[in-house]
């Protein structure tokens, strides 16, 4: 089956919709290809596409060496990094997907926006696009 590309970019934007201080939203493979991304306009992303390509394959590197202690410390919610010049959250999806945030550097109200209004949306939207992410 083909992937629906505009469905997870119209998730994307859908992701974008949730805040304001979110600037960046894409969907990532298990492998740690970017499916499909949105950027806010004017946003300013500081990495290349390739450059944001590696981070994300590296993101999801980071995440897979944590599984083993799953077990006991429970299922990852989300990954938060906070840098000098941006925010960064990565959050499980179905099917060993993955969605990347960029947020705001000023931001600091993220665990709010990801756990009432981001998270949310995955549950509720994966149905709509999971044969694509399978």
């Amino acid at each position: 089956m083909p992937v629906n590309y505009e469905a997870i970019n119209s998730f994307c934007r859908d992701v974008l919709e949730q805040d304001s201080s979110i600037n960046w939203a894409g969907i990532i493979s298990r492998n740690g290809i970017i499916l499909g991304q949105e950027a806010r306009k004017g946003a300013d992303l500081l990495l290349s596409e390739e450059e944001n390509e590696e981070y994300a394959a590296s993101a999801i590197s980071r995440h897979k060496t944590r599984l083993k202690y799953e077990p006991k410390i429970g299922r990852l919610l989300y990954a938060f990094g906070r840098y000098e010049k941006t925010s960064r959250a990565t959050i499980p999806m179905n099917g060993g997907h993955y969605l990347l945030v960029i947020f705001d550097t000023h931001e600091r109200n993220f665990d709010y926006i990801i756990a009432e209004k981001i998270i949310p949306l995955v549950a509720k939207s994966a149905g709509k696009f999971e044969a694509e992410l399978l």
